[in-house]
């Protein structure tokens, strides 16, 4: 089988949520000796980019998001030995973290998975981060861009306090900052003075790869 169609098989079984079937195919290209950032690139961004149209176009839900979400990181991390330090160039670092008072992060999960996949680098800073946390991991990791998720209408606040800390800190004009959320709309994200809103992960990983050029 030709690089093209053995990476296109790959690509299929990820949108087909295929478990077993990715992992083998993914081996397989390997053992062929393509290179693992092409296997990233032309099999489980373009998945992911697949998935999330499905999303989008509600033929897919929440779960198969998820699904391929773990698919495509356990895929990656199976590469990791692979590439060599400088193969994989990464198109951008963003920095992420439900924020504080919040404990909820499946959908911080899932935007931090389809950010790996679509090549980003990650720093997921977990769950209920307080203000000075986002503020020190922007000092320390000069990310391009800082996403903050809240699932509660209490904790949503928080984030226009992290807003104002990395402006005190003086390194809000380093980053863009990306928010959302079930409670966030566009008119908060722009009353608190965010970048962006990302109505679900699809949406913000579109925004963040603008960001970066690479849409």
């Amino acid at each position: 089988m030709s690089e093209v169609g053995l990476l296109t098989r790959l690509k299929d079984a990820i949108v087909n949520l295929d478990f077993d079937g990715s992992k083998r195919l993914a081996q397989e290209a390997v053992a062929k000796g393509i290179p693992p950032n092409e296997i990233i690139t032309k099999a489980i961004s373009s998945a992911m980019e697949e998935v999330g149209r499905k999303f989008e176009a509600s033929e897919y839900f929440l779960s198969e998001l998820i699904v391929a979400g773990e698919i495509g990181k356990e895929i990656s991390q199976m590469l990791q030995p692979y590439m060599k330090g400088s193969e994989i160039k990464k198109i951008g670092k963003v920095v992420i973290g439900t924020v504080k008072g919040d404990l909820h992060d499946i959908g911080k999960n899932i935007f931090g998975m389809m950010l790996e996949a679509a090549g980003f680098e990650v720093i997921d800073l977990g769950n209920d981060v307080p203000a000075e946390a986002f503020v020190e991991a922007v000092k320390n990791h000069k990310p391009d861009i800082v996403g903050m998720s809240a699932l509660l209408t209490v904790t949503m606040v928080e984030m226009e306090n992290v807003i104002k800390e990395l402006e005190k800190a003086g390194v809000r004009e380093k980053v863009k900052v990306i928010i959302g959320g079930a409670p966030i709309t566009e008119e908060y994200a722009k009353r608190i003075g965010a970048d962006g809103y990302g109505k679900d992960a699809v949406v913000g990983v579109d925004i963040c790869k603008a960001w970066v050029g690479k849409k």
